[in-house]
């Protein structure tokens, strides 16, 4: 029986890699195996000051731990942050990779880097992985929208010690399975018994990985409930909860929408004073219009706060000019429009930040004031591409705020 057992033990695939895999349609736009390159883009790309950063992307397979540390060992700016886009793969080999990045005190961000020498659309042929893994710093761009770390890849994120999810990026775990290679016809109960204890065993190394990383026992918890089947994209609420990303304000890149009335937007989720939830804001910026550029302002209401809400915003590089006003409940949002002159605009466009108030006038008269800064510095890109897709003559947008929701993981 001894004998039996070692011999089954020997067949089996490494020995029982625990995988997180994701479906053949959740696999596409990704390289079968983890890639990893230095990129450098447009000044403030990767956030104020950085324009160089590392792009980690594709499967997690069987040899990328190794990669990676070879990878990393020739690159000595510690503090040059990490870009990940990866839909999960070989969970053992993401605890590697994961306590890689712990040892260079790492951050770590989940978003796509889009390399300009590759076509639309073919970020993962043989020619653009070709480019990828050549070594050198590759010109490319970045982009949180739709980005995603999902299953092992989620370990991986773990071992930085500066986490970021960006609310229009995904962060998402499930349950992992073992993949077995059996050779052979043993025992229907020794292979049961097999299989039992190798799940027992990835159970205890997952919980004692995702305590080392200092996350909190409830992630544990929770991937022990999802099916490997499914997928559950942790709420903003749950990354600041369970310790991953505990920013009080997440907020997206600068991003062009296009359309029959184009615009550039950004959100933000902004933690509640009071409670642990989060509440949604965007911005828009429109194609100017007689030589005024609209501004929208929404954001979901905060349930606890009793009565009229106006909103203030100033620019670093003209802190006395102010635009805002009171805003209009609609739902459960509440919303400002008007128009800056050019003056202000072209403020806000040399500005680092947006300082924002949010003034709750209260029935007894009284006020609070809430304030917070917003990222201005992907703005100037972003309206170049809006200025490009403006049509020659601009109408003000009819309807006081367009229909497209908010995003819906706020809470």
């Amino acid at each position: 029986m001894l004998a039996r057992i070692l011999l089954l033990v020997a067949t089996l695939s490494i020995p029982g890699a625990s995988r997180a895999e994701q479906t053949e349609a959740e696999k596409a736009g990704f390289a079968s195996r983890l890639t990893i390159y230095l990129a450098k883009g447009a000044p403030d790309a990767c956030g104020p000051g950085c324009d160089r950063w590392i792009a980690i992307e594709g499967q997690v397979d069987n040899d990328a731990a190794s990669r990676v540390r070879r990878f990393l060992a020739g690159v000595k700016d510690t503090q040059r942050p990490i870009y990940l886009h990866s839909p999960g793969g070989n969970v053992e080999q993401s605890y590697v990779i994961g306590r890689l990045l712990r040892s260079r005190k790492a951050v770590a961000r989940v978003g796509q880097t889009i390399v300009t020498a590759c076509a639309a659309g073919t970020q993962v042929d043989a020619a653009c992985l070709k480019t990828k893994n050549a070594g050198g710093e590759i010109e490319a761009e970045l982009t949180t929208y739709h980005a995603m770390c999902n299953s092992a890849c989620g370990y991986l994120f773990l071992g930085a010690t500066s986490r970021e999810v960006a609310p229009d990026a995904a962060l998402a775990v499930h349950n992992s399975r073992l993949v077995f290679a059996i050779h052979g016809h043993p025992p229907a109960a020794l292979l049961a018994e097999f299989r039992q204890r190798r799940t027992a065993a990835a159970d205890r190394d997952r919980t004692a990985y995702i305590s080392a990383m200092g996350i909190s026992r409830e992630l544990d918890d929770l991937i022990h409930t999802v099916k490997f089947e499914n997928l559950h994209v942790l709420t903003r609420t749950e990354l600041d909860r369970f310790g991953i990303d505990t920013r009080s304000l997440a907020e997206t890149m600068w991003r062009l929408e296009k359309g029959t009335t184009p615009y550039v937007s950004k959100f933000a989720m902004l933690k509640n004073e009071i409670g642990p939830s989060f509440r949604t804001m965007e911005w828009r910026l429109y194609c100017d219009n007689k030589n005024r550029v609209p501004l929208m302002f929404a954001a979901e209401i905060d349930e606890a706060a009793i009565g009229k809400r106006t909103i203030v915003m100033t620019a670093d590089a003209a802190p006395n000019e102010e635009a805002g006003g009171l805003s209009v409940r609609a739902g459960k949002y509440e919303m400002w429009s008007g128009s800056l002159d050019f003056g202000k605009f072209r403020a806000i466009m040399a500005s680092r930040s947006l300082h924002v108030r949010e003034i709750t006038r209260k029935p007894d008269e009284t006020a609070d004031t809430t304030k917070f800064d917003i990222d201005a510095t992907g703005l100037p890109s972003a309206w170049r591409q809006l200025e490009a897709n403006c049509p020659p003559a601009t109408a003000a947008p009819k309807s006081p705020w367009p229909s497209a929701p908010l995003p819906g993981r706020g809470t």
